[in-house]
């Protein structure tokens, strides 16, 4: 059986709540061991890296171009897609459940690709 594997999105730049509540889903999300999936950048997406490998978790960050050596430092892996925001959709699909913290277009585009799909989001200070 495959382990878990949870998206966490959120905005690059982000406030300094929405990077505290990141990384505490990193960490619980690690500590269950759940497979992160995040953008690979800024913001909410180091956040929630850095929360899950501070507690040995394994984090995969999707990036939108085609350099994986343009990516936030503390990922496990990196996929390096050259695909620009059409990446949301490799981000989504990939995922059993959606975290969204926080907001900003690219963030909303992930969670609308998440419910149309049917994959179950939660949001935390954002919208849902």
């Amino acid at each position: 059986m495959r382990a878990r594997q949870v998206a966490v999105c959120g905005p690059a730049e982000c406030t300094e709540a929405e990077r505290s509540a990141a990384r505490a889903v990193g960490e619980l999300l690690a500590e269950a061991g759940v497979v992160v999936l995040c953008g690979g950048g800024s913001g909410v997406m180091a956040a929630v890296a850095a929360g899950a490998r501070a507690t040995g978790g394994l984090v995969i960050g999707i990036r939108p171009g085609g350099d994986p050596d343009d990516a936030e430092p503390g990922l496990s892996a990196v996929i390096a897609t050259g695909m620009g925001e059409a990446r949301n959709a490799i981000l989504v699909r990939s995922a059993d459940a959606v975290i969204v913290v926080g907001g900003s277009w690219g963030t909303l585009s992930e969670l609308a690709l998440a419910r149309r799909a049917g994959i179950p989001v939660v949001g935390l200070l954002s919208w849902t």
